[in-house]
């Protein structure tokens, strides 16, 4: 089960060629006072997983949670068109610390492994109009940072660096496979 609405996250578990539904999760992802970005997503995934465990208690339940981090300030997603302006206004020319936690997560065997996987962007010195053309064109509004590197995104982009490019999109493929494998379940 993928604890997630993201066409994003679907997107990326359909090309592991492994069965699996799709649930809504319904977990309110305010931050805690005082959580840190790490802290937030790493809560968040589990809780995702565990909450759609709760009525799928046979299944591997997946749960991820994003975050973009800009002077240790989380950035979530904009969901309006001045927020993303204000996102990506303050990102251009800056490096960006996307962190994507994920978890796996089975309710008949009470076991939750996770992992957080860090990805860096550094953004271009693009100009207000270039901003303006990628928000018309991508409508980002659903990512977070406002940043969708697998689109016209790439533009604004100088350079990234991390492990598994998947996980800037949303789901960290690389270590999903191993947390399966915790599980006993072997992708291959």
């Amino acid at each position: 089960m993928l604890a997630s609405t993201s066409p994003y996250r679907r997107k990326l578990l359909e090309r592991l060629r492994i069965p699996f539904d799709v649930v809504a999760p319904g977990v309110d992802e305010t931050p805690l006072p005082g959580e840190s970005p790490e802290a937030l997503t790493h809560r968040l995934a589990i809780a995702k997983a565990q909450a759609v465990g709760k009525t799928h208690p046979t299944a591997l339940v997946i749960g991820s949670d994003q975050v973009a981090v800009l002077d240790g300030e989380s950035l979530s997603k904009p969901e309006i068109h001045e927020r993303a302006v204000a996102q990506l206004r303050r990102m251009r020319g800056r490096r960006i610390e996307f962190l994507t936690a994920l978890a796996v997560h089975c309710e008949a065997t009470a076991k939750t492994v996770s992992s957080t996987a860090r990805y860096v962007v550094e953004f271009r010195s693009f100009s207000d109009r270039q901003l303006e053309d990628y928000l018309r064109v991508e409508q980002p509004y659903d990512c977070a940072g406002s940043a969708k590197a697998d689109g016209l995104g790439i533009a604004l982009i100088r350079r990234m660096e991390g492990d598994d490019p998947n996980a800037l999109i949303g789901l960290p493929l690389i270590a999903l496979v191993d947390l399966l494998a915790e599980h006993g379940y072997e992708v291959l």
